[in-house]
């Protein structure tokens, strides 16, 4: 559901804050300046409670430079219609395959929202797939579905706007795997790191002989002794 504007929730507001002063001090005979005071409390919640939120609010949670914040929002905020604009697209295109592409294409790109939000510092690896082929690729989706319902049907037309989709579906593949790599490049260097501490702290690893194989061996030295 979307967020009420400013305005709306100053009216909201202002009509509680009226409703509730007269019915505490006239229904409830409490005291005038306490029924004010609550009044103002419950249009101030209404207010707060209608006032509108920013879209992606993890990016506020994510302890990276403001700035860096603030610019990831606005890609993220002019690039998430696109997403719907390639749901609406599928909604109207009568070609199994192409419908399939265009809507792996919208998930694609709701998943490379999540993960930006999650890691604005992950931006630049898909700023191109934000401000360029997601916007194309809803413009590319629609025109499809436009081809598919002319009178006469350009055959040739649509074939080449389908193996465009097609192109268009395997770029988003790739820049989602552009993230997940990233992800993966994290985990290696952690690895890495842990690794190292392990090593100055116990030895390496290939140097210790395993203990239970050092137990093992001292118990058959000991049977073959007794023999």
């Amino acid at each position: 559901m979307p967020a009420a504007s400013s305005e709306t929730g100053w009216i909201v507001g202002g009509v509680v804050a009226a409703v509730v002063v007269p019915a505490l001090a006239i229904g409830l005979s409490m005291p005038f300046w306490l029924a004010c005071i609550i009044g103002v409390a419950a249009g101030g919640g209404a207010v707060a409670a209608l006032a509108p939120r920013e879209a992606f609010p993890l990016l506020d949670a994510s302890g990276v430079a403001r700035g860096k914040v603030t610019f990831a929002r606005e890609l993220l905020t002019e690039a998430a219609p696109q997403a719907a604009r390639l749901d609406q697209a599928a909604a109207q295109i009568r070609d199994r395959k192409v419908v399939e592409c265009v809507r792996h294409m919208a998930v694609i790109a709701r998943r490379i929202f999540a993960a930006i939000e999650k890691d604005p510092l992950r931006l630049d690896r898909v700023r191109r797939f934000l401000t360029y082929y997601l916007p194309r690729a809803a413009e590319i989706a629609q025109a499809y579905g436009e081809l598919e319902r002319t009178t006469v049907p350009d055959l040739q037309r649509l074939t080449a706007t389908r193996e465009l989709i097609e192109r268009l579906d395997s770029a988003f593949t790739r820049y989602a795997t552009n993230l997940e790599d990233a992800d993966l490049d994290k985990l290696d260097i952690e690895m890495k790191l842990l690794k190292s501490s392990l090593d100055e702290d116990l030895g390496p690893a290939a140097s210790r002989p395993p203990a239970l194989d050092s137990a093992h061996g001292t118990n058959q030295d000991k049977s073959e002794g007794r023999g």
